[in-house]
């Protein structure tokens, strides 16, 4: 199985007189979204699911990079991607879509740098990862070896891919 490790996006300050579970992304989070969502379609990315935490700003991550994928599909959410869930429960969600060929699950830090660790390495340590928001980590579980990273991506990589492959610097040649 593939599994797309996406971190949401940028979002607004955190304000504890606020309900922190409702906090949006912002306008830095949508383009974010946007440009990774971009790359991930040039590379023809197809998803049999889209599973989200329940949380504002992870949803709105989910449904951006899910439009511009052009995936239809409603985005599901699961409490096993929050902030603070558990590998055990992280352990579960996986177990159930074992049968899937590709999926992605949108979270937050600092469970999903957890996460990731702990299927690459069977470590909780995540300090050798700076996994950005909005970033976005392909993973390969077979099931019965470990899991391997094949690439990871961040927002600002995926923007400059872009910007450089609208605007090619490279000069016209004609063969003859």
């Amino acid at each position: 199985m593939d599994i797309y490790f996406l971190r949401h996006a940028s979002a607004n300050h955190y304000d504890p007189a606020k309900d922190d579970d409702k906090r949006p992304i912002d306008k830095t989070g949508e383009q974010q979204c946007h440009d990774v969502g971009r790359a991930l379609a040039a590379l023809d990315l197809e998803l049999d699911v889209i599973i989200s935490s329940p949380l504002t700003r992870g949803i709105q991550t989910a449904e951006i990079v899910a439009a511009e994928l052009g995936h239809k599909d409603k985005i599901v959410t699961n409490d096993a991607l929050r902030p603070e869930a558990s590998w055990s429960a992280f352990q579960e969600l996986m177990t159930r879509l074992g049968k899937k060929k590709a999926i992605m699950v949108v979270g937050h830090n600092p469970s999903m740098t957890a996460f990731l660790v702990q299927m690459l390495s069977g470590k909780g340590s995540a300090e050798f990862i700076d996994f950005k928001k909005g970033a976005v980590a392909k993973v390969e579980q077979d099931g019965s070896h470990s899991a391997v990273l094949k690439w990871c991506l961040t927002p600002k990589v995926a923007r400059a891919l872009q910007k450089a492959s609208a605007s090619s610097t490279r000069p016209n040649v004609v063969s003859k």
